[in-house]
């Protein structure tokens, strides 16, 4: 007899469902089990404002965390940069799986590479934070750009460019990657131009605390250095009380992968401690005036020493003016 089906509740999207069918294979090789997707209409899916407006903080979470919690999906799956720093009561963050390149892309008309773009040229984004390092990056070199904010699904966003619309969108490489149009890339934006957002290239996998069986199933997917990256970087967010359509990045940067990384391992082995770098900016959305500061640890071996460094960072950004460059404070 055929075990019952797991209910994987997901975001309607293409890339959404294709992050979840991803996360549904792994979980039926961990537990043996079917898994259906259950399609779940957000407040942001069907909202037309821009992310300001409507508060950007949990819009593509609040209707999955609802269908969780009254028992319709089993578990769900979110764009970690999506979640609010603030985990709800009842739910836990049962995984969160390796990371996909963190790196925002541009995706431009006649192949061009940003520092080909004309004078003047129209860029689509709907967020602030790309705005903010893109119009900082702009300005600082002579350049005149105009940043578009804009709505909608990868085909929708890509689709200005191709009616010659706009001459260029900034895209999650992660996403591209994921719904296999990372071909239509005409340049990777580097980490030192353009910091994602807190948790970018990350899922988060996500059930209910009064099913301990499943969540230890689904912690079999859990990466231990994603996860500390992105810990600390939320962490950050948190701390500068900031939602996550505010103009804040920020990105750790780990040892290579082929370390071996568990969270509390003892130090008491003699090695050499490898650190952590993390990285964080604010900045108005215009490029006006840009917070941009790095912080240096050893590679935590515990959520709070992720966390502490994250707090560290938010302490020296906030001294040197950052929450007077954000535009939305967290509720």
């Amino acid at each position: 007899m055929t075990e019952k089906a797991l209910r994987l509740g997901t975001r309607r999207s293409k890339l959404a469902m294709a992050q979840s069918r991803m996360v549904a294979d792994a979980v039926s090789q961990v537990t043996g089990r079917p898994v259906e997707l259950v399609p779940v209409t957000t407040y942001g899916d069907i909202s037309r404002e821009h992310l300001a407006q409507i508060g950007g903080t949990g819009v593509f979470v609040a209707a999955l965390r609802e269908a969780l919690q009254r028992g319709e999906v089993d578990f769900a799956v979110h764009s970690l940069k999506d979640l609010p720093t603030t985990q709800p009561e009842g739910l836990v963050l049962a995984a969160i799986p390796e990371r996909e390149d963190p790196r925002d892309v541009l995706v431009a008309r006649d192949a061009l590479k940003f520092t080909d773009l004309p004078e003047g040229a129209r860029i689509g984004t709907g967020s602030p934070r790309r705005m903010a390092q893109l119009n900082g990056y702009a300005r600082a070199r002579g350049l005149t750009i105009e940043t578009v904010p804009i709505r909608g699904n990868v085909d929708t966003r890509i689709g200005f460019v191709e009616k010659g619309e706009l001459d260029a969108v900034v895209l999650a490489a992660a996403g591209l990657n994921r719904v296999g149009r990372s071909d239509e890339v005409t340049d990777v934006l580097p980490v030192d131009v353009m910091l994602p957002a807190p948790g970018q290239g990350a899922l988060a996998v996500e059930c209910t605390a009064d099913n301990p069986d499943l969540a230890a199933a689904l912690a079999e997917l859990d990466d231990p250095h994603t996860r500390a990256a992105v810990t600390a970087e939320r962490s950050l967010l948190a701390a500068l009380e900031a939602g996550c359509s505010a103009p804040v990045g920020a990105l750790a940067d780990l040892p290579p992968l082929s370390d071996p990384l568990e969270w509390g391992d003892s130090r008491g082995d003699g090695q050499t401690v490898k650190e952590m770098r993390l990285r964080g900016v604010v900045g108005r959305p215009d490029g006006s005036a840009l917070v941009q500061l790095s912080t240096t640890g050893p590679v935590p071996r515990t959520q709070d020493e992720a966390m502490a460094l994250g707090r560290e960072l938010a302490a020296e950004m906030l001294a040197q003016g950052a929450a007077g460059l954000m535009g939305e404070r967290a509720l």
